[in-house]
């Protein structure tokens, strides 16, 4: 293993890294159909997704207080540049937001939000929990009721394999989006080595 021995200091903010790239999907009252980008979220556990909204994503928090349902797709190379728009333009002030991001949304199996065709990996959730922060966002927590994933992004024992599926993640560091690389070990398993 290598060690650091000099290091400098950049500051406080939080950092993880790899961060997903999350498309949230949510219908309106009406059953028109919004997407979000997404960057802080993940999984809490194994059964929920947690992300944290700008109160400034007012579309979709008001989508999830009216259907308390949303779907998450992971951006893709194929589908980046979409990915980038439905982040940076607001569904309140963009009334033709998602014809201009070439995104086509179908319902969802399970939960009562779109999923959007370009997207390889899916996962529905149901609303557990929206609470405002003391931080000024909206912490939603989401329960998972399916995952849907094309066979074309299936490896041969049927899991989601993120290379095939081109999923890519945001480098809050580089401020980047960014690849997937290579598998370079086996979880649960490789640290046996040292028992």
């Amino acid at each position: 293993m290598k060690k650091f021995k000099t290091r400098k200091s950049l500051g406080a903010h939080a950092i993880t890294l790899p961060q997903p790239v999350l498309i949230i999907g949510t219908y309106d009252e009406n059953g028109v159909p919004n997407a979000m980008n997404v960057a802080w979220g993940g999984q809490v556990g194994a059964q929920q997704i947690e992300l944290n909204l700008s109160l400034g994503g007012r579309k979709t928090i008001d989508n999830l207080k009216i259907r308390k349902a949303f779907t998450v797709a992971f951006a893709t190379i194929d589908t980046e540049v979409a990915a980038d728009y439905v982040g940076i333009v607001s569904g309140q002030k963009e009334p033709n937001k998602m014809e201009k991001s070439g995104l086509h949304a179908v319902k969802a199996s399970k939960a009562d939000a779109p999923m959007y065709v370009e997207f390889p990996v899916t996962v529905e959730c149901n609303l557990r929990l929206m609470e405002e922060t003391d931080y000024g966002e909206m912490r939603v927590v989401g329960d998972v009721v399916n995952v849907s994933a094309a066979e074309s992004v299936l490896d041969e024992n049927g899991k989601i394999d993120v290379q095939k599926a081109g999923i890519i993640c945001f480098d809050p560091a580089g401020m980047a989006y960014r690849t997937l690389g290579d598998k370079v070990g086996q979880p649960f398993r490789d640290g046996n080595q040292l028992k």
